[in-house]
């Protein structure tokens, strides 16, 4: 999504589109004291004009359609902001939670009940965009965050309640785990030894190969929108964001015996569309539940999202200057542990990262995939094809006999998208008279030297990946971030700097990459003292015997903690509108998930 879409500098509102479900009356009322005339002609000066409301659109109603505009959706997520953040930590106070484990659940059931557990989850490339900003380490840049939003000298030091965020979670670790469930989702889809994989297999949760990734939200919206015929092809994992959000919710209202809408998850993210994700219908607690109310209001997984550039607005709206921020680690005992030893010793463990210009600035899915299939290959190698430019390339995984094993490719920006899309959209037949016709193809079939016969493509909506994502910190604003404690350039002392040029723009994003990928060199030091690193088979079983205690503990399959579903948005264009009708989906949509967010 565009970076203008933000709560502050949103000014380019369009009217809904013509096939919004949410009805909007135009007509100008009757004059009960005159009688309808058939034969009169009413011209436009006898129509008085109305100041007529604007239209109230809730995200319930643009996930239900594809009539509206990008720009409705940005209201939408505008709703969630650092405005958000700051009214929550002032209404309702902080529950202190003790150091030791047993005293947990006393101490929430004895609180108040508005307290609330606040926590925080934050991605590797906020951190990237930081250190390149202030000209710090990644590492320095994560203590940083952990200052401000959970330090003494942070949020917690000023406030209405003086409220902070007990934890502050790296989405690393919920991202090895989603890498792990991944590679186990192709071997799966490969095992099935057919193109069609969950359409022909037992297994219906299974997709079509090729397996695409789900973990960007604007891909997901653009296919669900759009190309409805790619659903079959989803990853059903849910993405990091996602998953940490049902992990902090299922474990800590069951440990402290609090219901989840008293557990408030903020994700700090480098995608503004991250917030249309957190508002998904399919990633509330109805999804996890065993048992509910018939009356239960629907609690969202991740309550707030908010972008890079929006945390230096949270700091600004309460006179905090990050650079002077101690950038030096909280004591862990600043921080309780998690209300389960094994769980926290899986949030809090140091992994490897795969922070590598080879895996990319997304997380490294494709790659993964591919050393998981090499580690189970001896002696294979990769060999990389790079496509019309650099967002597209190509992945062969070849045996010692130089035979293909498997096949991948990388496909980042909208442009390149469409491109693949072209190469899955099923055949149609020709409507030409005679012999000659087109034979269709099968949903999800995948026809020879198409280019689409991949395993797995991790598909990605922003050009160069998730650190040019429209929330990032752009090099304008790193510019006045840092004005107040450098002296300003030549051409910056009007107070009115150039519009940086393409080369700047380029230079910036390579110095965000470089901080991105430095994370790598810093797990690789603190491995040092520690012994000898896992493999990646052994780090998958050590992970996939983690999130099968999780779902033990919950009582819950993993089925439904870790696995999400898509749906196809149907666009009522062309379609005779029922206003009473409409009028009652929308209420019942807004129901199902508390009411338009």
């Amino acid at each position: 999504m565009s970076a203008i879409l933000s709560a502050d500098d949103l000014n380019d509102f369009i009217s809904p589109g013509v096939a919004c479900i949410k009805p909007v009356e135009t007509l100008p009322a009757k004059d009960a004291s005159k009688s309808d005339n058939p034969y009169e002609v009413t011209t436009e000066d006898k129509v008085e004009p109305e100041n007529l409301p604007p239209a109230q659109i809730s995200l319930t109603d643009c996930l239900a359609c594809s009539g509206c505009v990008t720009s409705a959706e940005a209201v939408l997520i505008s709703l969630q902001s650092h405005a958000e953040v700051l009214n929550t930590l002032d209404a309702h106070p902080e529950i202190s939670l003790g150091s030791e484990d047993e005293t947990l659940a006393q101490t929430v059931g004895a609180a108040n009940s508005e307290g609330i557990v606040f926590i925080a989850s934050v991605s590797p490339q906020v951190r990237a965009s930081l250190a390149a900003t202030y000209g710090i380490s990644e590492k320095e840049a994560t203590y940083m965050i952990h200052q401000f939003l959970s330090g003494p000298e942070g949020l917690r030091a000023g406030g209405k309640n003086g409220s902070g965020f007990t934890w502050v979670i790296d989405t690393n670790i919920m991202r090895e785990a989603v890498l792990a469930l991944t590679a186990d989702e192709v071997s799966e889809s490969l095992a099935s030894n057919s193109d069609l994989a969950g359409a022909n297999s037992g297994n219906n949760s299974l997709p079509k190969r090729p397996i695409l990734s789900s973990a960007c939200p604007g891909w997901i919206c653009y296919a669900e929108k759009t190309h409805p015929f790619i659903l079959p092809h989803l990853s059903r994992l849910k993405s990091p964001q996602a998953l940490a959000g049902t992990f902090f919710k299922t474990v800590l209202s069951k440990s402290l015996g609090v219901p989840a809408s008293r557990i408030w998850h903020l994700a700090v993210m480098p995608c503004f569309d991250k917030k249309l994700e957190a508002s998904r219908e399919e990633l509330t607690d109805n999804s996890w539940l065993s048992a509910k109310d018939e009356h239960h209001t629907a609690v969202r997984d991740v309550d707030c999202v908010i972008t890079t550039r929006e945390l230096l607005s949270l700091a600004s709206s309460r006179g905090i200057s990050l650079p002077n921020l101690p950038l030096r680690a909280l004591p862990r005992s600043h921080s309780p542990p998690f209300p389960d030893k094994i769980l926290d010793n899986f949030l809090f463990s140091k992994t490897s990262s795969q922070q590598t210009a080879t895996a990319g600035t997304s997380g490294g899915y494709l790659q993964h995939v591919l050393l998981t299939f090499q580690a189970q290959n001896p002696g294979s190698t990769v060999v990389t094809q790079r496509g019309r430019n650099a967002d597209v390339v190509e992945y062969i995984l070849m045996s010692p006999e130089r035979s293909t094993i498997l096949k991948a490719a990388r496909y980042y920006g909208f442009r390149n998208i469409q491109n693949l899309v072209r190469k899955l959209k099923p055949a149609r037949a020709s409507r030409l008279p005679g012999g000659n016709r087109r034979q269709p193809v099968s949903r999800g079939a995948v026809s020879a030297g198409s280019g689409t016969d991949y395993a797995y493509v991790e598909v990605m909506a922003c050009p160069g990946g998730c650190t040019n994502g429209g929330g990032q910190i752009r090099i304008e604003d790193a510019r006045e971030a840092n004005s107040s404690t450098q002296p300003a350039a030549s051409g910056e002392a009007s107070g009115n700097p150039s519009k940086p040029t393409p080369h700047e723009q380029r230079t910036w994003l390579a110095r965000v990459d470089e901080a991105y990928y430095s994370a790598d060199s810093d797990s690789e030091h603190e491995a040092e003292d520690q012994s000898q690193p896992l493999s990646i088979p052994e780090k998958q079983d050590k992970i996939r015997s983690t999130l099968q205690y999780w779902s033990n503990f919950m009582g819950v399959p993993l089925s439904k903690l870790a696995y999400t579903t898509y749906r196809e948005v149907e666009s009522d264009v062309g379609k005779p509108q029922d206003v009473a009708n409409d009028t009652t989906r929308v209420v019942e949509l807004a129901g199902k998930i508390g009411g338009g967010w």
